[in-house]
């Protein structure tokens, strides 16, 4: 699992006093920069490898703030040449959203999808939610 801590903005609150949602998908991208790392480890656009295939979100609680917030990241399941990522988002110890995204390994330049390499693949093994893990042994 791998843990973000993000400080809430002013900018980022809506008119009911919470942090709007249209926040969240963009701290649970904030969240997967250690998995951008493995694919394009100096994070730079002209080798960017990972395109979204889709994202969905559920909504929980309300966020605020003046409140940290935690995203955690797990690897959900890896494919051929794609991954899924599970994310949650915490405030207090609370359960406020909850998520998932695919990408794609991708290469720019062929417009093609990649298989996944080994290298990789084991990093992100390493992130696996252990649910996964127990159910991948049966």
């Amino acid at each position: 699992m791998l843990k973000t801590v993000i400080q809430p903005r002013v900018s980022e609150t809506d008119g009911v006093g919470h942090i709007n949602n249209t926040t969240v998908p963009v701290w649970f991208e904030a969240g997967r920069n250690e998995i951008f790392k493995m694919f394009m480890p100096d994070l730079s656009f002209a080798n960017w490898r990972l395109i979204v295939v889709h994202t969905s979100i559920d909504f929980v609680s309300q966020v605020y703030f003046g409140k940290e917030a935690e995203v955690l990241t797990w690897v959900e399941k890896i494919g051929n040449s794609s991954f899924t990522l599970y994310e949650e988002l915490h405030q207090e110890q609370r359960l406020c959203a909850k998520g998932t995204v695919v990408y794609v390994n991708y290469n720019q330049q062929t417009q093609r999808s990649e298989p996944i390499p080994p290298h990789i693949r084991n990093q992100l093994a390493a992130h696996l939610r252990e649910s996964v893990r127990v159910n991948d042994r049966d």
